[in-house]
């Protein structure tokens, strides 16, 4: 086994597509690709003035958060946090987030522990 996984992420299958979320944007979750053993990957694209489906949160990972391109807002439980460009935030395990895309929409990537089974997804969390 080489010590080392290379993958282009846009050949990494778009989960947001596949589940019928793709007019939101792109979901890919590498971390399969990359033949990760302890982290867990996935770059996220939304589309402009577009939420994410639902909300997710965790048992035992925290996860860190980095924009790469474009801006939005995150909730995180009961506060909406602003982000822009390069801004990294961490979210503790047990904190529900989900992510909403400004006006030219939000590009981020998201690295965490790999834990088998250590997820929720919240429908209807974030709702106006």
């Amino acid at each position: 086994m080489s010590p080392y996984t290379l993958r282009n992420l846009a050949e990494v299958e778009d989960s947001a597509q596949k589940f019928g979320f793709g007019e939101l944007g792109e979901v890919r979750f590498a971390t399969e690709a990359l033949e990760t053993a302890d982290t867990g990957f996935s770059l996220h694209r939304l589309n402009p003035g577009r939420r994410q489906a639902f909300g997710h949160r965790h048992e035992d990972a925290e996860e860190v958060y980095v924009v790469i391109a474009g801006s939005g807002r995150v909730r995180l439980d009961d506060e909406v946090v602003e982000l822009g460009r390069l801004d990294a935030i961490r979210v503790d395990s047990g904190v529900t987030r989900a992510f909403e895309a400004g006006p030219d929409g939000m590009e981020f990537l998201v690295f965490g522990p790999r834990r088998d089974g250590d997820g929720e997804l919240v429908h209807g969390w974030w709702s106006d």
